[in-house]
């Protein structure tokens, strides 16, 4: 059994202990040329965060909101099915807490993502393409919170509070940030996962009837929004996962951005190896669609993106081997020329109420 975690006083850390280390990152300005010609991008520096993903925003906020009322018990067992930083997150802060955590995941998935979470102490169930794939563990996650007591379960690609994480700090950080340059958000383009960045960070952004262009994002190689369900594959970690969630709502967003996995992997090898931001791949997939954004409208747009979590979780992957590139893809037409890393936040920013929930 794993052994608790628990502050000096004996007594495990509060939620309220850990939320200082989530959130308040980075935001990057990248310089950059295509086809000789000069653009410059925003994008959130995810890696920052307490394990080093974006999810741990909707895991911290879950959490917080579940204690807050009472859906979350000393003693009960976090369950989720996850394709990596979900349940890399849920571990982390669920064993912080003092909570048992099992994790239901596609066996394909990096074993990175696997060992990470096996060492921060939970149970990973892997599910075959046989049993379900991505669909099976949702099942067998759900099936296993109803079948046992003392079980919590998150349900991230139907929780609300997943959108309400981002409506809350992801997007109010951008604009922040972004004001301490005079701009304002023209357009916000994340790949969809569970589809709580880009529905939360969207809402914010749009409050008080504010025109922003809102894009989802997924692989061309497996067109999951476009379609309704699973077609192809992909080798884009952490998005589309072969349904469209509950809280995705397409018609309150613009139309899908698409990007190719190879060209999403050597964008990140190109972030990684001439810029030194050690990125994920769908990083890559991102800074791709935030680049098609701006040249639909134009190099003074302010277009924003995530850069979701590291390169350390792929490094058994096709991220860390040469990939060939073909006639359709972008990467090959751009430099990577600079980036700035802005941070400016007021000094009290989520210090008195630190992701207020609803109760």
């Amino acid at each position: 059994m794993a052994s608790e975690a628990r502050c000096n006083n004996g007594q495990h850390p509060t939620i309220d202990n850990i939320l200082p280390l989530v959130g308040r990152t980075p935001l990057i300005e990248l310089h950059y040329t295509i086809d000789g010609k000069p653009r410059r991008l925003f994008a959130k520096y995810e890696l920052m965060n307490m394990t080093g993903s974006v999810k741990d925003r909707m895991a911290a906020y879950i959490f917080r909101s579940a204690l807050a009322t009472g859906a979350l018990r000393p003693g009960d067992t976090v369950v989720e099915a996850s394709s990596g930083n979900t349940g890399i997150s849920f571990a982390a802060i669920g064993r912080a807490l003092g909570h048992q955590v099992r994790i239901f995941m596609p066996n394909w998935m990096s074993q990175e993502r696997v060992s990470l979470m096996c060492g921060l102490g939970a149970e990973v169930l892997p599910i075959s393409r046989e049993q379900g794939g991505f669909v099976g563990a949702v099942s067998m996650a759900e099936a296993y919170a109803k079948a046992n007591h003392h079980v919590f379960a998150p349900r991230q690609f139907d929780n609300d509070a997943n959108i309400t994480a981002h409506e809350r700090t992801t997007g109010p950080e951008i604009e922040i940030q972004l004001a301490s340059l005079d701009l304002e958000v023209d357009a916000f383009v994340a790949g969809v996962g569970t589809g709580g960045t880009v529905m939360g960070v969207g809402r914010y952004l749009r409050r008080n009837g504010r025109s922003v262009h809102i894009h989802p994002l997924e692989p061309a190689d497996s067109p999951t929004l476009r379609t309704g369900h699973k077609v192809g594959k992909h080798r884009i970690q952490g998005i589309s996962d072969e349904f469209i969630p509950s809280i995705v709502q397409l018609d309150e967003l613009d139309e899908v951005v698409d990007v190719w996995d190879g060209d999403a992997i050597l964008m990140a090898q190109a972030l990684c190896s001439r810029l030194g931001l050690a990125v994920g791949i769908s990083s890559g997939a991102n800074v791709l669609g935030a680049m098609q954004l701006v040249e639909r409208l134009g190099p003074d747009a302010v277009v924003v993106t995530i850069l979701p979590d590291s390169n350390k979780k792929y490094l058994s992957t096709d991220l860390c081997r040469d990939e060939p590139a073909r006639e359709e893809f972008i990467t090959p037409h751009v430099t990577l020329d600079r980036f700035t890393a802005i941070r400016n936040f007021p000094a009290d920013m989520y210090e008195t109420k630190p992701l207020e929930v609803d109760a």
